[in-house]
């Protein structure tokens, strides 16, 4: 376990899976990337399965190798994440000692961000107008690219409503 999350911390693993820095405007890439790298490395158990019972004297080999599994899981993917939050951004966010509800306040922190990031996209794509310092073309895919980001942000624009917009 150790060494999949020392080659996911040193950049060896596929470079499609590298996790960019937390910040802002990339939360919904960021999180993809993080659940995407913690499920290749089978480090998500702690994710996806509530904390298991501290296993005793009396608990099976089993139930104390699954505890195990499941701290080494939780510890690991907190230290993964962690290494992905920017210093500045990490301060806001409370800490945690379960990556669950870890992840819970890292998505409430940004549920904010994310609806004030569309707000700001939608204002600027509304006032958007052709200027001729650019081509035509260039003002369109600068639309386009809005749109992209206001997808990546679940605001969903169809395609007929990109058209209306380019046209006015």
């Amino acid at each position: 376990m150790a060494e999949v999350f020392t080659a996911f911390l040193t950049g060896t693993f596929n470079e499609n899976a590298r996790i960019p820095m937390l910040s802002g405007d990339n939360y919904a890439e960021w999180k993809e990337k993080v659940l995407f790298t913690l499920g290749c490395s089978d480090l998500d158990l702690a994710l996806r399965v509530d904390e298991l019972h501290i296993p005793t004297e009396s608990s099976t080999p089993a139930a104390k190798a699954n505890y195990e599994w499941w701290e080494g899981s939780n510890r690991l993917s907190l230290m993964l994440i962690k290494a992905h939050i920017s210093q500045s951004t990490r301060g806001s966010i409370p800490e945690r000692d379960k990556v669950k509800t870890y992840m819970k306040a890292i998505d409430k922190q940004f549920v904010s961000c994310d609806k004030a990031l569309a707000s700001t996209l939608m204002k600027t794509l509304s006032s958007m107008t052709f200027d001729r310092n650019r081509t035509v073309h260039e003002h369109i895919m600068k639309m386009r690219d809005i749109v992209a980001k206001l997808k990546s942000v679940e605001v969903d624009m169809s395609e007929p409503f990109l058209v209306h917009f380019i046209l006015n």
